[in-house]
Parts: structure tokens; C-alpha cells; sequence
């Protein structure tokens, strides 16, 4: 490693580099974004909204016709959530087990860009229980559900059966309606990438499962930004997985999706949709992450092509045959916003009507900052029908400092949404203000 203090001048020259974005951040969501030329550089765009949580009594901002409260505070790195059947709320309180396959120089700026953004605190590695007893919208009890686990992040039940996703494989244990806390160990169910290997880039495992319950789906994202470790470190990578919750066969369902994490199923059609995290380094206005409907088989670009066939000249040798049947996503969330968090409304949560929550971490290389919000995308008829709605801002402040960063956004089934907020600890509730 480079000795420190030959390379303050590096960060120094990193801090101030990076071209400035020249669309707004709008042009760059919706249906039919605005896709400039690359501008890819020798060095990339930096910009970091440092990490420095909320003060005391503070809280996001909330549209005129919402309020928010804290549902939860003094979590570890909260950041993902899900809703059991009474009510009760699992939190995973997790981070990356540390092996981002990303050598060098390049590797050694990324774990500082880490750090100053809050992303870099070690995993708690647990799962809590979130219990509100009186329905007053905040969480008077606590408990640790599960603990000793390896990255924790989806969650999900089937039946009476708790499947979780570790950065590296399923799990799962019984579930009593009621229970507070798990102590048998988990069984192994099924392995996932990320299992014995070297490097574990994108680490987050979502999960969700079929409405019936005989499958469950996993987000996988890439082991790299656009293959650059070599096509072979990506089997069953940037990809939804398919697994069969009988037998834990698994298979690619979808494929092409650079780091697909937050899935669910639209309530009109059926469908499942994921949000998308896509790739970085052709400057401020490139790549637009992205919401799309996802369908067996289909192909979505990563790594030879973006938004449908548009080529990424970086990726060599290219795969023409697979660029031509490339499909292009449903709707842009805006360059560089990292979505995570999607959850479609299905009970006039929040007083909104048919659409889609997404929480837009936010972020890291793009002048300026984007994303940093909750928003809610308007459907009909199971489809995009509108722009991008803010639900949920205020987490970085006037310096430019980061007091918070959503992750995982889900449905309390009491007409609130809850918000995982991974810097800020907390977790958030947003429901129509009160008349």
C-alpha cells in the first residue's frame, strides 16, 4: 500500500476532480431519460456527502400533506426491513463482509470514499425485532430476532418458514406467530455467489418469493463495475435467482441487471419489478439507474450495453448478439441515485394511490449530489404513468454533509411507510399529517 502521506495530495486531486453534470437531475428519469455521450476520464468524479447523522430531535423533511416520526433510533447501520404478518417489524442492521474486489490505488481511495460516507462501519451481523404495542407509530419494544449471521439483508416468510439472505447463502428457521427471538441456529438452504469466493463486490442479497410460496427470488448484483475482474467472477452474478423454496434448485431468472436490489410484485398485473444500481465512471449524467419490470429470461445490457443497446466501448471483447436482444428499462430514477428500497403502495399508504416507494440512497460520484430522498413513482394500470413525486428529504444538509441515507422502504400495513435509514440509524415512519 502507498505510504499515507504520499497520497493526501491524491485525494486532495480526487476531492476537486470530475466533471460537473450538464442535464438536471429530472432529465435523467422517467421513460425515455436523456442519455448523453459517455465522458469517461482518467479519473473519475468524486463527491461525497460526508456522514455526521442527525442531531438531536432531528428528523428528515416530510411533504406538506405527510409527517414523519422515528419509528426506531439507535439501530446499527439499519438496512433493510420486513413486515411479519402481526406486525412486527425485522430490521437488518448489517454492512458488507469487507471484500469489494477492487485492488490498488483505486481499491485503497474506495475504502477511504467508504468510510467518509458512512458505508464502512463493521456488520452487526443481526436481525431485530420492531414491536409497536400501542399503535402509536413508534416501536416500544425491542429485541434481538437473530444474531451471528454473515451480512444479513432479505427477508422473507413462507408459511412458518424464515428464509434470510446472507451475503453469501440462504438460510432458513421456524417462525411461531409471535416469536421474539430466534436462538437454534439457521439451517443452510441454499448457496448463493458469494459463497467461498475471493471477492464479494456487490454483497447485498434481496429476497422475495412467489405469491404461492414454491419460489423465491434473489437480487444479485455484479462482482465488478463493468467486468473489469473478468467475466468468469461473474456466474450467477447480475442477476435475479430463482430458487425453488422445495428444493433449493436454483436458476437465473433474469439476467444483464448490474446490481438489482429492492423486488416486488405489482398488485394490478402481477409482475415482478426490481430496482437497478447501474454502472459508474462515464461521468455525471451516465449511467440513470433505473425501475423496470423484469421478465424470465430477459436480458438487460450489463456489462456490454446501458438502457437497452446503448454500448459501453469499455467492455471487451463485446457480445453483439446479446446487445441486440437487449431489453430496455421501464422508467429512470435519476444518474447515480443508487436506489435500493421498492414498495408498492397496496393500501393508500401515506395518502398516496397506486405507485411505487423507492428509496434513493444516494449518490458518491456525480457533481451535484443526486438522489438522497424517498420518492414515489405514479402507475396505472401497472404502469409508470407519471414523473417522480419526493416523498421524503432533507437528509443531507446545507453543508453538504449526510445525516442520514435511505435504504429499504416498506408498507407498516397501518397506512404508514417505514424507512430504513442506514447512516441516521434509524428507522422513520410516513403517514398523512393529521387534520
Amino acid at each position: 500500500m502507498p505510504a499515507v502521506w504520499t497520497m493526501i495530495p491524491l485525494l486532495a486531486l480526487l476531492a476537486a476532480c470530475g466533471e460537473h453534470a450538464r442535464l438536471s437531475a429530472r432529465a435523467g428519469t422517467g421513460p425515455t431519460p436523456e442519455l448523453p455521450p459517455p465522458n469517461p476520464s482518467l479519473i473519475p468524479t468524486v463527491n461525497i456527502a460526508p456522514a455526521v447523522g442527525w442531531k438531536d430531535g432531528a428528523a428528515p423533511t416530510a411533504g406538506a400533506t405527510l409527517r414523519v416520526t422515528a419509528f426506531a433510533e439507535g439501530l446499527d447501520h439499519p438496512r433493510w426491513l420486513y413486515v411479519l404478518p402481526n406486525g412486527d417489524v425485522l430490521v437488518a442492521e448489517t454492512n458488507g463482509p469487507g471484500k469489494s474486489g477492487i485492488g490498488g490505488i483505486k481499491g485503497w481511495f474506495r475504502k477511504r470514499v467508504l468510510k467518509r460516507a458512512g458505508a464502512a462501519v463493521p456488520s452487526a451481523n443481526r436481525i431485530s425485532l420492531l414491536r409497536d404495542t400501542d399503535g402509536d407509530g413508534e416501536a416500544e419494544f425491542r429485541s434481538v430476532f437473530l444474531d451471528n449471521l454473515h451480512s444479513p439483508f432479505g427477508m422473507v416468510l413462507i408459511e412458518d418458514t424464515l428464509y434470510v439472505a446472507n451475503a453469501n447463502a440462504l438460510v432458513k428457521m421456524a417462525y411461531r406467530r409471535g416469536d421474539t427471538a430466534i436462538t437454534v441456529a439457521p439451517i443452510h438452504f441454499a448457496d448463493l455467489p458469494g459463497m467461498g469466493d475471493e471477492i464479494n463486490h456487490h454483497w447485498t442479497k434481496s429476497l422475495i418469493a412467489s405469491a404461492d410460496g414454491a419460489h423465491l427470488y434473489v437480487g444479485v448484483g455484479s462482482n465488478s463495475n463493468v467486468g473489469e475482474n473478468g467475466m468468469a467472477v461473474e456466474q450467477m452474478r447480475a442477476a435475479i435467482l430463482e430458487v425453488d423454496a422445495a428444493t433449493g434448485t436454483t436458476r437465473v431468472f433474469a439476467s444483464g441487471l448490474r446490481n438489482p436490489i429492492g423486488m416486488n410484485w405489482e398488485p394490478q398485473t402481477g409482475a415482478l419489478w426490481v430496482v437497478v444500481n447501474e454502472r459508474d465512471e462515464l461521468g455525471s449524467d451516465l449511467v440513470p439507474d433505473y425501475l423496470t419490470a423484469v421478465r424470465r429470461g430477459a436480458f438487460y445490457g450489463w456489462p456490454y450495453s446501458y438502457f437497452g443497446q446503448h454500448v459501453d466501448e469499455r467492455v471487451s471483447p463485446q457480445q453483439p448478439d446479446l446487445v441486440a436482444r437487449a431489453v430496455s428499462p421501464d422508467f429512470a430514477l435519476g444518474a447515480h441515485v443508487a436506489p435500493m428500497g421498492l414498495a408498492f403502495n397496496t393500501g393508500n399508504a401515506a395518502g398516496y394511490g397506486e405507485g411505487a416507494f423507492v428509496g434513493r440512497h444516494g449518490s458518491w460520484n456525480r457533481r451535484p449530489l443526486n438522489g438522497y430522498d424517498v420518492v414515489f413513482v405514479p402507475f396505472a394500470n401497472g404502469r409508470p404513468s407519471g414523473p417522480i413525486q419526493v416523498v421524503l428529504t432533507g437528509f443531507v444538509d446545507n453543508a453538504g454533509n449526510a445525516r442520514g441515507r435511505p435504504v429499504g422502504v416498506v408498507l407498516d400495513g397501518r397506512g404508514g411507510l417505514l424507512v430504513a435509514d442506514d447512516v441516521g440509524n434509524a428507522v422513520w415512519r410516513v403517514d398523512a399529517a393529521r387534520r
